[in-house]
């Protein structure tokens, strides 16, 4: 696991973007902030199969530079806050 989190970091860092910049998301008011470093960390925790999908939809969107690293932990930001929310109710 450490070293596709290693391999996450770097594609981050080739397209000059610091891994614990974070992603602002407003829930109902409360604004949740999330780095990337976080949310890979948390992907990261899924199984050998989920983490290569990861990587893989990662690496496509460091081929679309900042726009698609931005869209992609965007996408993956929601997903793990609304897994969060939906867990506490």
């Amino acid at each position: 696991m450490y070293n596709l989190k290693q391999e996450c970091i770097k594609l981050l860092e080739d397209v000059g973007i610091n891994p614990i910049s974070s992603i602002d998301f407003d829930v109902n008011g409360k604004i949740h902030s999330l780095s990337f470093e976080y949310i890979i960390d948390t992907y990261l925790q899924a199984s050998e199969e989920s983490r290569l999908v990861f990587l893989a939809a990662l690496q496509k969107a460091a081929d679309a530079k900042n726009m698609g690293i931005e869209k992609f932990f965007e996408g993956m930001g929601q997903l793990l806050l609304m897994t969060h929310l939906s867990d506490k109710f």
